[in-house]
């Protein structure tokens, strides 16, 4: 089969070996996978899959099973979308089935292909981790990304107001069609956060950058969900305010994630998230789509950190 792999810095579509389908397992025709900030990381060397897992390229697809290992409820030929430790962007992928999820009611297996990894981010890190209630306030720092689109839906849905911190204006007008309250523009300045706040919970891909405005403006028993660290490690921050708050600050990477961890909150999505895609409550939010020929093309469209919502790879139309 032919796979997506990191080659000195870039990608390449090279040969590879069909990974063999056990007990428990899935086989999955790839007809598309989403392209996550991961990825870039993993292409630049600087993000290794965990021990085990596939060194191919790809946290996320979409597609048909083709081979269904003893001891799983899936039957060859349904539509599934899954979540993975590495090996998604590939023309055939093999997965515990029980990181399998039905592709959601309304949408295609291109659109599916990019909802996995950021509706189980947003949904771990806010409503799991964070145990966020209905009514909470929450901040969303690269509020137009795919998690933060995917996060915009969901707090709308839960009864969540939220808002963002973006890199320009049309991003913001982005954020505000999903249903966020309003937010600020980075090149503005953050400060009118403080006009927003406080809030309950902050989801946080930033980092170090963003580290003392986040201990100003998060509210007394305030979560604050580290999930990235985009603006760097190394931050100086007041510990007072920490007690002073009663802050929890969560550190919080679903990649390296027990397989048993990661079928309970699969199910837990499933059960809890899926049906509001047929309700017409949640969206793919898929904004451009490349042909896995082009894979070098769409990881540089990503890098720009221009993009709203999601990219995805389209590894095979014929699936």
């Amino acid at each position: 089969m032919k796979a997506l792999q990191g080659v000195e810095g870039h990608v390449e579509w090279l040969d590879h070996p069909e990974p063999a389908c056990d007990v428990g397992q899935v086989r999955i025709q790839v007809a598309a996978a989403g392209l996550n900030r991961a990825d870039l990381l993993q292409r630049a060397g600087l993000y290794p899959p965990p021990p085990g897992a596939s060194e191919v390229l790809g946290l996320e697809c979409a597609g048909v099973i083709s081979e269904v290992g003893a001891g799983s409820p899936w039957k060859v030929g349904d539509r599934v979308c899954t979540l993975v430790a590495g090996g998604a962007m590939a023309e055939q992928v093999v997965v515990d089935a029980r990181h399998v999820l039905p592709v959601p009611e309304g949408l295609s297996l291109v659109q599916a292909a990019g909802v996995v990894e950021v509706y189980t981010t947003a949904w771990l890190n806010l409503f799991q981790l964070a145990a966020l209630r209905p009514g909470e306030k929450v901040l969303l720092h690269a509020g137009a990304s795919g998690v933060g689109s995917a996060a915009i839906q969901l707090c709308k849905a839960f009864g969540n107001p939220v808002w963002v911190s973006v890199g320009s204006a049309e991003r913001l007008a982005y954020c505000e069609g999903l249903g966020a309250q309003g937010g600020v523009v980075r090149g503005d300045g953050l400060g009118g956060l403080n006009d927003f706040g406080p809030f309950d919970v902050i989801l946080d891909p930033v980092g170090a950058k963003y580290a003392e405005l986040n201990l100003k403006v998060i509210a007394r028993d305030g979560r604050w969900v580290l999930i990235g660290l985009m603006g760097g490690k190394d931050a100086a921050i007041d510990l007072a305010q920490v007690l002073a708050k009663r802050v929890q600050l969560i550190g919080s990477a679903l990649r390296t994630r027990s397989d048993l961890f990661k079928a309970e909150l699969l199910a837990d999505l499933g059960q809890q998230v899926w049906p509001l895609f047929a309700e017409g409550r949640l969206d793919a939010r898929i904004e451009r789509t490349f042909p896995i020929a082009d894979a070098e093309e769409a990881f540089n469209e990503l890098a720009l950190n221009q993009i709203n919502g999601k990219i995805v790879l389209v590894v095979n139309e014929g699936v």
